[in-house]
């Protein structure tokens, strides 16, 4: 069998299921996708802090995050962001063959990028998580000063205002952090979680 680069995949002994044994846990990549700003890393981190404290073994891949190092040679062309989302789901795959519950927190603006990332799991292996906050509470929000920024021109491209947002067609769970508090989303999430 060969992937896309022609290069011959070596098969070793100890996989997914048996690290996921090991673990005691199913893997998982859970993956929050909004606007910037919507709440995504902070319901990423209140949900890490919650499966820790439960024992199990997890990681946050944070968009934020990754654009200071993996991803730090990409900008914000529609191109650099489909790569950002490859890179991101590569990497969040092998957490997943680790057999680690795995938390990704990004815009992903484009569901043709978030389909692939689902691709690459198996079926319930991938929890799109919609966080779906108004825009207008968001900019009244603006945690970063980003939307402020993007207004007077000195952030271009800005997914939700010059660049598109597209809305998931069928997230596994969608969080409104307008009219839920983290905790109640992290409620809302733990419910719908089969971990």
């Amino acid at each position: 069998m060969k992937n896309n680069n022609y290069t011959p995949i070596q098969n070793f002994e100890i996989n997914c299921k048996k690290r996921a044994q090991i673990k005691n846990q199913k893997p998982k990549c859970i993956w929050f996708t909004g606007l910037s700003g919507s709440g995504k890393s902070t319901l990423a981190d209140a949900l890490d802090k919650e499966l820790t404290s439960q024992g199990m073994h997890t990681y946050i891949l944070d968009g934020d995050n990754l654009r200071n190092g993996l991803c730090s040679d990409l900008k914000f062309s529609d191109e650099d962001r489909h790569e950002n989302i490859r890179r991101v789901a590569e990497v969040a795959k092998l957490m997943y063959d680790a057999g680690l519950i795995v938390i990704c927190a990004l815009i992903s603006p484009f569901n043709k990028d978030r389909a692939f990332a689902r691709s690459l799991f198996s079926h319930g292996g991938f929890i799109e998580i919609f966080v779906d906050t108004p825009i207008d509470l968001i900019i009244k929000r603006d945690p970063k000063g980003h939307y402020q920024n993007a207004k007077k021109g000195l952030i271009k491209n800005f997914t939700g205002l010059d660049s598109s947002y597209e809305i998931p067609a069928n997230p596994e769970i969608v969080i409104d952090t307008g009219k839920l508090s983290v905790g109640q989303s992290l409620d809302k999430i733990k419910t719908s979680l089969e971990l």
